[in-house]
């Protein structure tokens, strides 16, 4: 189930380009005109299902209920099943909080005081070059561990997590002032800049966290993090508009909505809402998720061809996005249709349920090289990282089946990965490299219902 691209003509037409750079133009290329996505040509019709809220509307914070992805709701809902109240172990818990309460109670991140190095450093340097050498994972201790101790102080309502955590966030908005590296450098950006700025928002309403630390800390994010992700979205280092593969531009845009959400800017957060339904990278919802496959439960993601890992660490940002921007009114869980559903059964039928007859259409990678464009064209599901252990199944299951009701029928698929890998853990539960920090996680029990 392939469409037909002459890809001779591709690389015909990019040996006339020269250097690449701002502005470099993508080369006519002969595919069927039926695409919007990739290349070319460009429409945007129907697109912007979600409308932009004006700049003058307030965000819901946790005074409101809303702790970025989670909600009051969530926290009381979660206590409650882990009969905390009556045993403050959770073992007597209900299924599956019960099983989902473990990987965050005994993570050595989740501690008061952990072993692992969450130190703050001047620079987070991710694409080592020259003296300066890759620090990035202090990063991503640092904030998985904010996280989950917010999550701890509010499940628990043990007032010293929080405390651990503000202590932590202050360290790393008074000592780190570059973000650096190669390109790789904006994938530390969104990655940790999403992270950072939803641990932030957990926090926000705790009572020792004192005003000033807190409003530096917002500033911290939005004079820190924030221009290095709009730098991206917009320059992507000079490349073509689709040289970067989707997760780069997802990553960027979560953090943009995050940041826009701690730091009271609507402006902000409405560009990564405008990116995520318009923007030129990959990074668009319609382009991360490449094709819909008419009458089935399947869309395509534009990693697919790529790996497996990639695709799966794509479904777990888009959740992230989905949920970020649900809980401030704007679904886009039911975006085109419930397309983010279809994506996720298709990664699952292919990493879980293990299915070989998948439909797939032709990806054509238009790569920067060093003379212009040099497009790849990617025939088949990319094997590489298949089956991946990652904490991003749980979100769109509760949320698809509990709160939007769809059979699940629907997510046949999904349902067989939620089984094998539940219960989901969060950081420092998945190894030590990057990977295992791309999810916050948790979400066997923080999402179901």
């Amino acid at each position: 189930m392939k469409r037909t691209f002459y890809i001779a003509a591709v690389f015909i037409a990019s040996l006339t380009l020269s250097g690449c750079g701002d502005g470099v133009e993508l080369p006519a290329l002969n595919v069927e005109t039926d695409l919007d996505k990739i290349p070319l040509p460009e429409d945007q019709t129907g697109l912007e299902e979600i409308q932009l809220k004006p700049e003058s509307e307030p965000f819901k914070h946790g005074d409101d209920g809303v702790y970025a992805l989670h909600t009051q709701e969530d926290f009381d809902r979660i206590r409650e099943r882990l009969h905390l109240d009556t045993d403050n172990t959770g073992n007597s818990g209900e299924s599956p909080w019960k099983e989902g309460y473990v990987p965050l109670r005994d993570n050595n991140l989740a501690r008061k005081v952990t072993t692992m190095n969450c130190a703050a450093t001047p620079e987070i340097v991710r694409g080592a070059y020259g003296e300066y050498k890759d620090n990035y994972m202090n990063a991503a201790h640092a904030a998985a561990r904010a996280y989950q101790l917010g999550l701890r102080w509010k499940i628990e309502k043990d007032d010293e997590y929080a405390q651990a955590a503000v202590e932590l966030l202050n360290s790393w908005a008074s000592t780190t002032t570059a973000i650096i590296g190669n390109s790789n450098k904006s994938l530390a950006a969104g990655i940790y800049g999403y992270q950072f700025a939803i641990a932030g928002e957990i926090l926000r309403t705790y009572d020792g966290w004192a005003p000033e630390d807190f409003k530096k800390y917002q500033d911290w994010m939005l004079n820190l993090w924030y221009p290095e992700n709009k730098s991206f979205l917009e320059y992507h280092h000079g490349a073509n508009d689709l040289h970067y593969w989707a997760n780069w531009g997802l990553c960027n845009v979560a953090s943009t909505m995050a940041i826009g959400i701690l730091t009271d800017r609507r402006d902000i957060y409405n560009e990564g809402v405008t990116h995520f339904q318009i923007g030129k990278t990959n990074g668009r919802l319609s382009r991360a998720i490449y094709h819909d496959f008419p009458g089935t439960n399947y869309a395509q993601l534009q990693e697919s061809g790529r790996d497996q890992g990639h695709t799966l660490m794509c479904v777990g940002l888009l959740g992230i996005i989905c949920q970020l921007t649900y809980n401030q009114g704007d679904d886009f869980f039911a975006y085109k249709d419930n397309l983010f559903l279809k994506a996720c059964e298709y990664a699952a039928a292919y990493n879980y349920a293990m299915k070989e007859d998948l439909p797939f259409v032709t990806y054509v990678w238009q790569k920067q090289g060093p003379h212009g464009i040099e497009p790849i064209s990617q025939e088949v599901l990319g094997a590489g990282g298949r089956g991946d252990n990652r904490p991003i199944l749980a979100l769109p299951y509760y949320h698809y089946l509990k709160i939007k009701e769809i059979p699940e029928s629907r997510m046949e698929s999904i349902k067989i990965g939620i089984d094998k890998l539940f219960p989901e853990g969060g950081g420092n539960n998945y190894g030590p490299n990057s990977g295992g920090y791309d999810a916050l996680g948790f979400g066997t029990l923080m999402y179901a219902r």
